[in-house]
């Protein structure tokens, strides 16, 4: 199993190179096709404006349309010269906003999708957000924070185990760079026993069936003892020096989890590594 396409959202934020950089290397890695999509912003004046004229606005208009051309350009440039750099197979897709630039379309004919962690700084780029191209798509994505280097990504990986369809789905999305990394550690918090939770040794059937892929994780047990589980999954990875954390996405109803949070909305707030997740 490997990556054979892959899709990287772009906009005009500066965290975007480090999305190309992470989304190059991989192409790199598994001799993979990358797309870069960038939703094309194209503001139009409101043609019903109250008592003023709509030509007095096309003006204003016209600047906002050539500054996102500008920056469409610009990012273009980057794109292509880091595709050139590592010298892998690539495409710029580039779309108008709307419907047919929508990520979660695209991200359904690429092996992986990755995007970037919204960004308070940046209200006026146009940010996809990840949990919705995760629910929607049907595929997994890769999470790269707005802030830090993370040229070292998949070197040691952390799962977050609780069990679900949903994180078996991310293990197996993962599975290409699982089989190369160094160190990978089951983490499993609050763990239950028994066939319709984590089996008899929690985290055992997960580890053994990554083992007859050729990977070998350690199990790792934890309690929550009334902590966020993002919380927990942010910390440990931290004390293990991981550079990619694996996990299922919404494993309660995505209605509950936007009325109280949960892990995923926590993660995505917070998140200090690249997260990879499947719905």
């Amino acid at each position: 199993m490997s990556y054979k396409d892959l899709l990287v959202v772009l906009d005009s934020a500066a965290s975007a190179r480090a999305r190309i950089e992470i989304a190059a290397a991989l192409a790199e890695r598994f001799a993979a096709h990358l797309v870069g999509l960038y939703p094309l912003p194209m503001p139009e004046a409101p043609q019903h404006f109250g008592y003023y004229d709509p030509a007095l606005l096309s003006p204003f208009f016209d600047e906002l349309r050539a500054r996102a051309r500008d920056a469409a350009d610009k990012t273009r440039e980057v794109f292509e010269h880091i595709a050139g750099r590592r010298g892998v197979s690539a495409e710029w897709r580039e779309i108008a906003e709307g419907a047919d630039a929508d990520p979660a379309l695209h991200a359904r004919y690429a092996d992986l999708t990755i995007l970037g962690q919204l960004d308070p700084d940046e209200p006026d780029t146009i940010q996809p957000r990840p949990e919705q191209v995760t629910l929607v798509s049907g595929r997994p994505i890769l999470v790269v924070p707005y802030t830090g280097n993370f040229s070292d990504l998949g070197r040691r990986v952390v799962i977050g185990w609780n069990a679900s369809r949903e994180a078996a789905r991310a293990v197996n999305d993962a599975m290409p760079l699982l089989t190369a990394a160094e160190t990978v550690t089951v983490l499993t918090i609050d763990p239950r026993e028994g066939p319709q939770a984590h089996g008899e040794v929690p985290g055992a059937d997960i580890s053994l069936h990554l083992a007859r892929h050729g990977v070998k994780a350690e199990i790792e047990r934890t309690v929550s003892a009334d902590l966020p589980i993002g919380e927990i999954l942010l910390s440990r990875v931290a004390d293990l020096g991981a550079d990619l954390l694996v996990m299922g996405a919404y494993g309660h109803s995505r209605a509950r989890e936007l009325l109280l949070g949960g892990a995923t909305r926590s993660l995505l707030r917070s998140m200090t590594l690249p997260v990879l997740m499947s719905h």
